[in-house]
């Protein structure tokens, strides 16, 4: 996964998708559905592998899939071996007027538990528009994907039905894998209270929430806060933090008088001693 921050950039994440499934399942049809994007791979590709690339917005970012189309036939499993190796989501593809479709998906899991082990899965079950030839019910395959973990759709390119909602669906949870509501959430302001905090705590080190003249809950309210959001406290040029000053300024605010710098002995002769 690549996070893009260059204004130039037409994406913010940059995602490979496996789409995986026996032959004539019509994973084909499901990259030809897609209107966006390049059809072929910038990288080159062998006989038997089709390539895709689609942009999808994703709460307010923009994700460009990588999606590529592994065969189904068997002569093809090492160039899957290969591909599967740097892919952040497989989509599991299967006819639902085809039972034998259905049935191959254990050895397609088998493959992907073997070679990208922890490799984030949907189940789809394609061509929805062929309800009325139906081998698979909809309820079993149900079933079948919360035993497993994964998200279930059953799409239909013909009617363009449910195919980009798999993907941003996939793509959501690969992101959230990697940490995406971690980045999200330094620029998310929940109330006002939030708001305040974290302009006190930008200028404020941490070590010196206690010296502020607030009460002791809102004192103790913004040193949670400095902790939970992990904020860093940007110091002021030209202004003391220490601890000793901060207590000499109270101490001076309470009437007790400064005391005034002593001079060194007349007979020391080290240089430490003199003032400069």
């Amino acid at each position: 996964m690549s996070a893009l921050g260059s204004p130039v950039r037409a994406y913010d994440f940059l995602l490979k998708f496996l789409l995986v499934g026996d032959s004539d399942v019509g994973k084909g049809e499901i990259l030809a559905s897609l209107q966006d994007g390049a059809a072929e791979s910038p990288y080159g590709h062998p006989a038997g592998i089709d390539y895709k690339t689609t942009t999808i917005l994703l709460d307010g970012r923009r994700v460009k899939l990588q999606l590529w189309d592994t065969s189904g036939q068997g002569r093809f499993c090492t160039i899957f071996r290969s591909y599967s190796r740097g892919a952040q989501g497989v989509i599991l593809v299967y006819d639902i007027a085809n039972r034998w479709s259905f049935d191959g998906i254990n050895r397609w899991i088998k493959e992907i538990d073997e070679h990208a082990p922890g490799v984030p899965k949907i189940l789809v079950g394609n061509r929805l528009h062929l309800a009325f030839k139906r081998q698979v019910p909809t309820e079993q395959a149900q079933a079948y994907a919360e035993r497993l973990g994964v998200t279930f759709f059953e799409v239909s390119p013909l009617c363009n039905f449910n195919v980009t909602e798999s993907f941003t669906e996939l793509a959501r949870t690969v992101l959230l894998r990697h940490g995406m509501d971690r980045l999200r959430r330094p620029s998310k302001v929940l109330s006002l209270q939030d708001l305040c905090c974290r302009v006190v705590v930008s200028c404020t080190p941490a070590h010196l929430v206690d010296t502020l003249p607030l009460p002791p809950a809102l004192r103790s309210h913004l040193k949670s806060f400095c902790m939970a959001n992990g904020l860093s406290a940007r110091m002021t040029p030209g202004r003391v933090y220490s601890l000793a000053a901060a207590h000499k300024r109270n101490s001076f605010c309470k009437g007790k008088g400064a005391r005034p710098p002593q001079s060194p002995p007349k007979n020391c002769s080290r240089n430490s001693c003199k003032i400069s």
